[in-house]
């Protein structure tokens, strides 16, 4: 993707205002620090193929890696933390290429533009005397951008497991079909176990990385699976703004069905991947959102300073 001066200084500042949030911790990422990565096979239904020609989304099933994290930049952040989690799905093309899908607990993003997010990030640095956010500062903040107020007082649920939670990609994309029509899409993960998720008082008796080892009890026992649900956009509806939902009565349609079945061989080379929400493939195209375009600068300047163990 083309990056202009404007959009990696930005993205410097993004960081650097991530890194005053969480800390510096070198060698990990500036956001979903710490995680796991599982093996998986996603088989499409078929549905899809005629909004798309994405390989993926046809009748032949390709192989997957998916990584599981919470949102926060500090590894040491327990699975008890009331946090985002995240779900980075890399489809392995039978050409040989791959595709990511990068999707939150939560069904929108906190920001319009990258400009409102480092604002936000911003107020959302610790104080240095308390060691937290000033809450007159994020106040300030809804303030000043009243159309945020909801997306920033979303609560992300605590699962009981990552199998048990949903996932949004939270972006619009741009599905082509075979004659070149295009249509809005937005993507869903929903658990075929169902939703579930703990109070804050049965997160307390969990242990700081509960999450990841329930799951590895779970596969012990059987697959993990979800769905990939599919929201088709009506005309009016924005693809511009990750903040703002479209109607839940608009049509859906299952993609598809993600099957986790173990974990990866080898961690380490995960941990290390940059899971990229702009890595589309042919039938698919980016929206016209500015912080989904804004996020592929953003993470090559995370992967650069981790990649240096900086």
């Amino acid at each position: 993707m083309p990056s202009s001066s404007a959009d990696q200084t930005l993205a410097i500042r993004v960081v650097d205002s991530m890194e005053r949030m969480s800390g510096r911790h070198p060698g990990y990422r500036r956001s979903s620090a710490r995680g796991a990565s599982f093996r998986a096979t996603f088989t499409p239904t078929g549905e899809a193929a005629a909004l798309t020609t994405a390989a993926h989304l046809q009748t032949r099933a390709v192989w997957a890696t998916v990584r599981f994290s919470n949102s926060e930049g500090d590894p040491r952040t327990p699975d008890t933390a009331p946090v985002t989690r995240g779900m980075a799905t890399r489809f392995h093309l039978h050409d040989g290429s791959d595709t990511d899908l990068v999707a939150l607990t939560v069904p929108r993003f906190v920001a319009s533009t990258p400009r409102e997010f480092l604002e936000l990030t911003e107020a959302l640095a610790p104080d240095r005397l308390t060691g937290e956010p000033d809450p007159a500062r994020v106040h300030a903040f809804v303030g000043a951008h009243p159309h945020l107020a909801e997306a920033v007082a979303q609560q992300p649920p605590i699962p009981v497991s990552y199998g048990s939670t949903a996932y949004w990609a939270i972006h619009a994309f741009i599905w082509v079909d075979e004659a070149g029509v295009s249509r809005p899409v937005r993507y869903r993960w929903e658990p075929e176990a169902g939703r579930t998720a703990l109070t804050a008082a049965e997160a307390a008796t969990r242990t700081a990385h509960y999450l990841t080892d329930e799951l590895h009890q779970r596969l012990e026992h059987a697959p993990v699976a979800f769905d990939l649900r599919i929201q088709l956009a009506e005309p009016d509806d924005p693809t511009h703004d990750p903040s703002t939902l479209w109607p839940d009565h608009r049509k859906e349609i299952t993609a598809g069905r993600l099957e986790i079945t173990a974990p990866a061989d080898d961690q380490d080379p995960w941990n290390m991947q940059a899971f990229n929400p702009t890595r589309v493939t042919s039938g698919i195209r980016l929206s016209d959102d500015p912080v989904l375009a804004f996020r592929a600068h953003a993470y090559a300047e995370s992967h650069r300073r981790r990649s240096r163990n900086q």
